[in-house]
């Protein structure tokens, strides 16, 4: 098959939710192709997402929760997220989901690395890393990961390690998952905390986090997972570590090309699914591929709307530029989000969901001498990059 009408590069979360979701919306009729030389299978990933209950995705979680915590060194706070519940979805379900999706689409699978993406604005071809011609398709829809358009002026990361951790006995409460647990010791320039998220009271995920410029080596990771497993009071010689995770995500406010040619999109990070501020993404992700799925079956291009609205972009860039200079502390400036707003409009702003009235509340609840300060800089940082001469320009 060497002409197809839809090329979905790269078949992890972004590309496999996509794959369901064409299935879920019945869309038949179009000869699809996936191109990746690896196929996704097992667990290699956990993701955490906050959300209504929801018929497709709730066959696929492995635990959710009505109640988090949020802890600082000042105290416990316990937040009920209804109507919301914070959820866990590990790799393996959403990859069988999409296998399963594949072979009632009846996909064709081209285990290989593509290269360029050769668009016309009538049809696409897609090479392999030696330039030979691997398809042509109509649409191309790749998730793979890709720089942003230019850089931003402020990059973070968000990087952790999460140990797999399984007792005997029971020390883990399920009711209840740690959202945030700003204990740790915070870093010089960043932020740091632990989370907690039990699947049952003897097998959890525990994890450490930090968003900060600069990634650690193995040791700095796993002294801060032993450091808040000590916070937490468990004694990591009576557990066994299962498993271990690793991942970096970015934080910044550069902006991401969802549609750099006529005919490809983004999806996930690269398509502007991950949120600056936090780093989650998969909300996003899942909305993009049903939005994408609805175009499909109603005959429309692909094209999925942004992921969050431009001025909860703005509001992220700003927010890390305050934390970049040290002008708001991390911990801080989450526990004061939560303590003065619902635990419910906090989580949809972070999700984009929010109204332009419900934005002003949650951006009063951030310390304002900080926050306006940020702002005039971020303003300042804007018109610098709008003057600033283009590369080659000899009047520079």
């Amino acid at each position: 098959m060497n002409e197809v009408d839809l090329v979905l590069v790269g078949g992890g979360g972004a590309g496999s939710l996509l794959l369901a979701a064409l299935d879920r919306h019945d869309v038949r009729g179009l000869r699809i192709a996936v191109v990746d030389p690896v196929r996704k299978r097992g667990q290699d990933r956990t993701w955490a997402f906050w959300g209504r209950p929801d018929a497709d995705l709730d066959p696929m979680l492995s635990a959710s929760w009505q109640r988090v915590e949020v802890t600082t060194s000042a105290g416990r706070r316990l937040l009920d997220l209804a109507p919301l519940r914070y959820a866990m979805v590990r790799s393996a379900p959403v990859y069988e989901r999409a296998a399963e999706a594949e072979r009632r689409l009846g996909v064709t699978r081209i285990d290989a690395p593509v290269g360029a993406l050769d668009d016309d604005g009538a049809t696409v071809t897609v090479r392999d890393d030696d330039g030979r011609t691997l398809l042509r398709a109509g649409w191309v829809l790749d998730s793979r990961p890709r720089p942003p358009r230019r850089p931003g002026r402020t990059s973070w990361l968000q990087h952790f390690r999460g140990w797999w951790l399984e007792s005997a006995t029971p020390v883990f409460d399920p009711g209840r998952a740690v959202l945030m647990d700003f204990r740790t010791p915070q870093p010089a320039r960043g932020v740091s905390f632990g989370y907690v998220l039990p699947v049952s009271d003897r097998y959890a995920l525990v994890e450490y986090t930090e968003f900060s410029p600069e990634l650690l080596g193995d040791a700095g990771y796993d002294a801060g997972l032993r450091g808040y497993a000590d916070l937490l009071g468990l004694d990591l010689a009576a557990l066994t570590v299962r498993e271990v995770e690793n991942g970096v995500i970015p934080m910044t406010d550069a902006p991401f090309d969802g549609r750099p040619s006529p005919r490809v999109v983004r999806l996930g990070t690269a398509g502007g699914a991950t949120r600056p501020s936090t780093g989650f993404t998969f909300a996003a992700m899942h909305r993009q591929a049903d939005e994408v799925a609805r175009a499909l079956a109603a005959g429309r291009a692909p094209v999925p709307r942004p992921a969050y609205p431009r001025r909860h972009l703005w509001m992220d860039a700003v927010a890390l530029r305050a934390l970049d200079r040290g002008a708001v502390g991390g911990p801080e400036f989450f526990d004061r989000l939560f303590d003065r707003n619902p635990a419910e409009r906090v989580l949809r702003f972070l999700d984009g969901a929010t109204s332009p009235a419900e934005d002003l509340a949650v951006m009063r609840s951030s310390p304002l001498l900080s926050m306006t300060s940020a702002v005039l800089g971020d303003a300042a940082g804007r018109l610098r990059a709008r003057l600033r001469p283009a590369p080659g320009d000899l009047r520079g």
